[in-house]
């Protein structure tokens, strides 16, 4: 004998599954990094949990998924706050937040170890650039990339000599002796990062001056670190001005075009449907791109992933590439850009920017050397690209790069004005730049010695 439902019975029952249903649907829409929230909670407690017991493995994969974890969880957070959110929220947050958690000692060694094993020994940070690298070059218009990079060379060799008088100015004005200043502090801020620039630098400095490298590292790196913060701020003003001046900005194209066709076919997307097979072919490019840049390193003296651009833009301008396989860079670089980059400056967190130097350093007089700085080179490159027929603010956020933490900087900066796709010129103006303050500040400093 059938059981009978009473109607309103039955009507509760549907009511009921399909408020269920409606909240579980909400929950999953809601994203942390690329995978749902209830999803994301499951896999970040096994990792966490594994961490604390200090069981994760010292791999790849512990790294992986502690960068994952990590990265996602405060981008998304940094993407959400009202008034951070336009600001470099994201970016700020994955740097800062786990630098703050090692200051106080409040990740384990084990989280430590798995997080170095991929980005110090493995140097996942290399993998990422090169990745973006050449994609962005090989996806890009022909005739734009030859212009751009040949354009930016202008404003930052002007942008650096500038810095370099006003820094030193602001710091004697200030009551700081102009050898110190320019050499410990201005110097620092425009050597193109930590581990092409500050270790370089130092190097050069001990065998001058017979102070230990270790020493002199200790006194270089926080005005990179501070540079790096004010440049990723200065470049979230500049994007939100260039949402109020569209007349200022290429909506990420750098290089202004004569007529709307050329426009429209530099900023059009061919490179098809994501294919993984393509994608396969742009990790083994990237791959030989970046090893051709280390031999050619060694071969020329020069900075190898400068190299590195100037063979990929080289190879894209005599177009002799295969258009699948620069289809496959392509889409390779959206996938890296669309999923590791908050995780890398997570990881980055963790490893490369010891918040302890930087307090032991803080005074107002060397924050607002920094900024003069940083300012300097950003209002020069925004000047300058009148001259040269480039976007203002464009040509203003690679001149910030300048004044970032190498690779790590062009990242957080980029992604700060969600133009990843400026890249390679970021890269030229980092390393080349960096490279030329590098060799010149240690030998003016050896006449001076």
């Amino acid at each position: 004998m059938e059981k009978h439902i009473e109607p309103h019975v039955a009507r509760e029952q549907v009511e009921s599954k399909a408020k269920e249903e409606k909240l579980i649907d909400r929950w999953m829409k809601i994203k942390i990094g690329s995978v749902p929230l209830p999803v994301y909670i499951v896999l970040s407690t096994v990792i966490v949990v594994t961490g604390l017991l200090q069981q994760l493995p010292v791999n790849m994969l512990g790294g992986f998924a502690v960068i994952l974890t990590l990265g996602w969880l405060l981008g998304t957070i940094g993407a959400t706050i009202p008034f951070i959110k336009n600001f470099g929220g994201p970016a700020i947050l994955s740097l800062l937040v786990p630098s703050i958690l090692v200051f106080f000692n409040l990740v384990n060694p084990n989280i430590l170890e798995s997080a170095d094993i991929l980005m110090k020994q493995a140097n996942f940070l290399y993998f990422y650039i090169a990745c973006l690298v050449c994609g962005s070059i090989l996806g890009m218009n022909r005739k734009i990339l030859v212009q751009g990079l040949m354009r930016m060379i202008i404003p930052m060799m002007i942008g650096m000599i500038c810095a370099m008088g006003v820094g030193t100015l602001v710091g004697v004005l200030l009551g700081l002796e102009w050898q110190h200043t320019l050499f410990f502090i201005v110097t620092p801020v425009l050597a193109g990062g930590i581990g092409e620039g500050i270790l370089p630098l130092s190097l050069g400095y001990s065998a001058i001056t017979g102070m230990g490298s270790e020493q002199l590292v200790a006194q270089l790196i926080p005005a990179t670190i501070i540079g790096n913060f004010f440049a990723i701020m200065c470049t979230a003003l500049l994007s939100r001005w260039g949402e109020k001046r569209p007349d200022l900005s290429g909506g990420g194209q750098l290089v202004k075009m004569k007529n709307d066709d050329d426009m429209a076919d530099a900023l059009k997307d061919d490179s098809g449907a994501f294919d993984i097979k393509k994608m396969g072919a742009g990790v083994l490019t990237a791959c030989t791109l970046f090893i051709a840049g280390s031999l050619l390193q060694h071969l020329t003296g020069f900075p190898g992933p400068v190299l590195m651009i100037v063979l990929a833009a080289f190879l894209k301008y005599l177009n002799v590439v295969p258009a699948e396989t620069q289809h496959g860079s392509k889409q390779l670089y959206k996938f890296i850009s669309g999923n590791f980059t908050f995780p890398l400056m997570a990881g980055l967190g963790l490893l490369y920017i010891p918040l302890k130097d930087v307090v032991g350093t803080l005074s107002v007089s060397y924050f607002l050397v920094v900024i003069s700085v940083v300012f300097t080179v950003i209002a020069t490159g925004f000047v300058v690209s009148r001259f040269m027929n480039m976007y203002p603010i464009e040509a203003a956020i690679i001149s910030a790069c300048q004044s970032g933490m190498g690779g790590t900087g062009d990242v957080a900066i980029l992604s700060t004005a969600d133009r990843m796709n400026l890249m390679p010129f970021a890269q030229v103006a980092t390393r080349l730049g960096g490279a030329i303050t590098v060799i010149a500040m240690t030998a003016i400093l050896r006449m001076i010695f």
